[in-house]
């Protein structure tokens, strides 16, 4: 008995003890995503699939998505950059901030948005005196896509930064290089699979956020309703819809994560 658990040991097999509770897990994710599949393919796929309802959200929740990824990459690599080179004072609390919307239930991200920038807001009543409306329109989905997203940029392009040699920055300076010249030509050109991980990590979040779209947003079809909000609403109206939604929705998924884990692998 004692020889056999040896041997076990050193040729790396596991024992059923590890093997069934993975099992367990691994049905557990597996089987849900399965029954979604077999439940939305029929012969009314496609036509559920060019519908109006369809279209209008997929096309939404892409240019909404997009355009927040776009955002957070032009504010979010300056704020890595920042926390991964420079010590200065309240550093921990920033990186508590940017951490923040990670843990934050989506309805409560949602409420704070409606309380900053809704018609009554704190901010919001100041944009109406200049004629801006910010709540329940597509501006604020995309808000609230980046309010969401935003911290899976930040912390993967951070930690792209932070693993390069502080040297090489060094070497640069005393070459003559300016700040900018170091970023353009070092720092980002070396820590450019990071920034494209966290691109993609931002890209699959943003496309699925629900919480806090619907109470910042609203669910307005063809203006705020996202491929998220027409499943939900599909859920009481058609059902079909929003397994079909929720199928193209996995597919994106599924591509964003082949796409993460070449990048991985490349690494």
């Amino acid at each position: 008995m004692s020889r056999l658990f040896h041997r076990r040991r050193l040729d790396g097999s596991p024992g059923w003890i590890f093997i069934l509770p993975s099992l367990a897990l691994l049905a557990l994710i597996g089987l849900p995503i399965l029954a979604l599949v077999v439940r939305s393919i029929d012969r009314d796929f496609l036509t559920y699939v060019l519908s109006p309802t369809s279209v209008d959200a997929l096309k939404l929740s892409l240019l909404t998505s997009v355009t927040s990824v776009l955002l957070i990459l032009l504010t979010g690599t300056p704020l890595a950059y920042l926390l991964a080179h420079w010590k200065f004072p309240g550093r921990t609390l920033v990186d508590m901030l940017v951490d923040l919307p990670v843990v934050l239930p989506p309805a409560v991200a949602g409420i704070a948005l409606l309380m900053a920038f809704g018609r009554l807001g704190m901010f919001g009543s100041w944009l109406n005196a200049f004629g801006i409306t910010v709540s329940f329109t597509t501006t604020a989905v995309i808000m609230a896509q980046t309010f969401v997203s935003a911290p899976f940029f930040v912390r993967a392009a951070k930690i792209g930064f932070a693993a390069i040699d502080p040297q090489q920055q060094e070497a640069a300076r005393l070459e003559g290089a300016s700040e900018w010249q170091v970023f353009q030509y070092i720092m980002f050109p070396l820590s450019v699979r990071a920034v494209l991980t966290g691109v993609v990590l931002t890209w699959t979040r943003a496309l699925g956020e629900f919480g806090a779209t619907l109470l910042f947003a609203g669910n307005l079809e063809g203006k705020t309703q996202t491929m998220p909000l027409a499943i939900y609403i599909g859920f009481e109206t058609n059902t079909h819809i929003a397994l079909v939604l929720s199928v193209l929705l996995l597919a994106v998924s599924l591509v964003f994560l082949a796409l993460l884990r070449r990048l991985e692998t490349q690494g």
